[in-house]
């Protein structure tokens, strides 16, 4: 899916959304990150900084000058353990005093599955993990964070990566990678799981949203239909491989070849971990197999 290029923010500079929300894009940008991390601060007195982002004094200093003297952090919120969400946390927590608070650590909330993938050899992915990440408070699913004049729902939408979560605000949700507006979100095995990332997406769908405020990219004012493509575009990724492999087994990379015709080359080895992501997917679902042990570079035939 191609950029909106009218999302052009100035970088480093808080913007108000709404009442009460503020969004600051780190310097981060990247073909993963699109113009950067959007760090969002919510509320008027009790400030909750939600994904401070990435390791850059830059863009420290710049969540700091946005927070007035009548101001204080109160709450550091983690979506997740990605290297452009997480790593400033510590820093902005040593320089405000206020307690970090996420799911968890880098491998909490991963699959079953998803462990086994890993302790067969598959490391890393597209976006690279904290693995040094460590939270003050854990949150689980259905807790309420309470500001002065905010709260926030939790909710654990694994699939992106396993401690992923998106956060309830009133009628509008801040929903990190998990939903995005220029692009569909990577799945990447070990880390990122299709089948929770699919169980997750129906989740969401149970209410009707007035927006998402997501980690990259302009906010997304037709939440449910953003959601509704988000499905279809998977499921139809889904039906291109199952298509592929009716004519023969073959193994992630060559699927992602076949299938990704138009992915610049930089983004073909996300290709390969997302259509390896739909094989597990398959897999767990009995319409493939796996033509030995289930591994990254393992062949796959219809069932």
């Amino acid at each position: 899916m191609t950029p909106p290029d009218d999302f052009d923010p100035v970088i480093g500079i808080a913007e108000t959304l709404e009442p009460g929300l503020r969004r600051i894009v780190a310097p981060n940008p990247s073909p993963m990150t699109y113009r950067g991390t959007n760090t969002y601060l919510l509320g008027t007195t009790d400030i909750a900084v939600i994904d401070p982002g990435p390791d850059s004094t830059a863009h420290l200093d710049a969540i700091l000058a946005a927070i007035a003297p009548d101001q204080r952090i109160s709450h550091i919120i983690v979506t997740h353990s990605h290297l452009d969400h997480s790593p400033l946390a510590r820093p902005l927590a040593q320089q405000c005093g206020a307690p970090i608070l996420a799911f968890g650590a880098a491998t909490a909330g991963r699959s079953v599955v998803m462990q086994q993938i890993a302790d067969s050899g598959l490391v890393g992915g597209g976006e690279g993990i904290d693995t040094d990440f460590e939270p003050d408070q854990i949150l689980a699913d259905g807790d309420t964070i309470v500001g002065t004049d905010w709260s926030l729902n939790v909710i654990h939408t694994p699939g992106h990566l396993g401690n992923h979560i998106c956060l309830e605000w009133k009628d509008a949700c801040f929903t990190a990678d998990h939903v995005m507006g220029w692009a569909s979100s990577l799945v990447s095995p070990p880390d990122g799981d299709l089948t929770d990332f699919m169980a997750s997406c129906a989740r969401l769908q149970d209410r009707t949203w007035r927006v998402f405020y997501a980690g990259h990219g302009a906010a997304i004012d037709d939440p449910n239909t953003r959601l509704e493509w988000l499905i279809g575009h998977r499921k139809a990724r889904e039906a291109a491989i199952l298509a592929h492999l009716a004519h023969g087994p073959a193994n992630a990379s060559a699927l992602a070849r076949a299938i990704y015709l138009e992915t610049p080359v930089a983004l073909q080895g996300a290709a390969t971990r997302n259509v390896l992501a739909h094989l597990v997917d398959l897999t767990g679902r009995i319409l493939v197999s796996p033509m030995g042990d289930l591994t990254a570079k393992a062949d796959f035939r219809l069932t």
